[in-house]
């Protein structure tokens, strides 16, 4: 009788053993799985290639703004150079040409839009939230817009 007990008491102690292994390796676990996150999100050199990612995404947003307003331009200076005409009297180049400005615009604001709610989402998500607070990194002037607007036709 006293090995059935002294058998179960070994028993109960290896069990309790692996059970408080298990919790301190899911332990050790939860805090090197925290510490792999923060280190992927908030170290210096993760904050330095959003802040990056933004910047290009602005700049590149600008990119397309200047060239949605030159083609725009070009639209309506083709439209003035016709007024008043039917558009089967234009010069056959001239309609061509205008039916390309027309395509490549609609695609530049088609690619504007698409880069924009990128930009707003990544911009309001809270691990990204760094880019709406505190003071610029050495070197910048202005701060990065907080959103684009896309381009709405009627």
């Amino acid at each position: 009788m006293k090995i059935v007990i002294w058998i179960i008491n070994i028993v109960f102690l290896l069990v309790s053993l692996f059970v408080g292994i298990t919790i301190m390796n899911f332990t050790c676990g939860v805090f090197n799985n925290a510490s792999a996150v923060i280190k992927k999100e908030v170290y210096p050199a993760a904050l330095l290639k959003k802040y990056e990612w933004f910047k290009n995404a602005s700049a590149e947003l600008d990119k397309k703004q200047a060239d949605i307003s030159l083609y725009a331009s070009k639209i309506i200076s083709m439209r003035k150079e016709y007024e008043g005409e039917k558009r089967s009297a234009w010069d056959r180049t001239d309609k061509e040409t205008f039916n390309i400005w027309e395509q490549e615009l609609a695609g530049i604001k088609a690619s504007y839009n698409g880069l924009a709610a990128e930009y707003n989402a990544q911009m309001a998500k809270i691990n990204w939230a760094f880019c709406n607070i505190g003071k610029l990194p050495p070197g910048a002037i202005t701060p990065l817009p907080r959103e684009y607007k896309p381009y709405k036709e009627n």
